[in-house]
């Protein structure tokens, strides 16, 4: 991000930094380390919400999932065709929560999220209501598999149907159970009556176990590995405000925000 270099700019050079702050564009530094949290899933918000490149993209996966959906579409096949879909940051736009979050100085917390999701608030991701009614004009079923939590299933049901989309049903909606955050098994439950011509998302974890690897590096890797796969099967949506890609960064006694910042600057280059 040009923030982080801009930070990391700031911060090599004095020179840089007493020109910012006689501009009034300080930077926020502690202990000389750019506080990445609880402010920089706002800037992702701020992208999010504000930057045409952000709705290009959006589009752009779309197109390329309603281009394989009318593809794979014509391809012979024993079992019902279906897709599966994330639903945040995929369908559903959650960037208002992190704004909220970071402007009181506080991170994610399971409550707050829950006590968001209720509201009803959610928009669409530019592109997904005119897919998702592609998809089913064309026979196909969306299931939508998602880690939220089960006390939210029936607002996720109503927020879903705000926009009309297809399939907005118990029947097609696999929150997270007592698999945990993996959807391995939610996915396979899908897959035994039914042939999955995509995978849309915003986290790796969407698309295939491989990628639950807690090891970053060789979460990366993998991706190389099933480079073929991303705009064929695998349909990947922009997320720099949370996700597992963050969260595979952190030790295990990394839990203040404090150690988290600590770690991230580490890793900074």
């Amino acid at each position: 991000m040009k923030k982080l270099y801009w930070l990391a700019l700031a911060l090599a050079s004095p020179t840089v930094l007493i020109m910012a702050c006689k501009q009034g564009n300080q930077p926020t530094i502690k202990n000389g380390k750019a506080t990445l949290l609880p402010e920089g899933p706002a800037w992702g918000a701020l992208y999010q919400q504000r930057a045409g490149e952000y709705k290009a993209l959006c589009y752009q996966a779309y197109n390329i999932a309603t281009l394989r959906l009318e593809q794979y579409v014509k391809r012979p096949s024993n079992l019902p065709k279906a897709i599966i879909t994330d639903i945040d940051e995929t369908v559903l736009d959650n960037s208002p929560y992190f704004v909220d979050r970071a402007k009181q100085g506080l991170t994610y917390s399971d409550s707050s999220w829950i006590a968001w999701t209720a509201q009803l608030k959610c928009d669409t991701l530019p592109g997904a209501a005119h897919f998702l009614k592609r998809a089913k004009e064309l026979g196909v079923a969306v299931y939508y598999v998602t880690n939220r939590f089960a006390p939210e299933r029936l607002a996720t049901l109503e927020n879903l149907k705000k926009f009309d989309l297809p399939d907005t049903d118990d029947a097609h909606l696999f929150v997270m159970g007592d698999d945990g955050s993996s959807k391995e098994g939610r996915r396979m439950n899908i897959t035994k009556d039914h042939n999955v011509i995509l995978f849309l998302g915003d986290n790796l974890g969407d698309f295939n176990k491989e990628f639950d690897e807690r090891n970053p590096q060789i979460r990366s890797a993998k991706v190389g590995v099933n480079a073929n796969s991303f705009g064929e099967h695998f349909i990947v949506f922009p997320n720099v405000m949370y996700g597992s890609w963050e969260d595979r960064l952190y030790k295990k006694g990394d839990t203040t925000n404090d150690q988290k910042n600590n770690r991230l600057n580490n890793l900074l280059k």
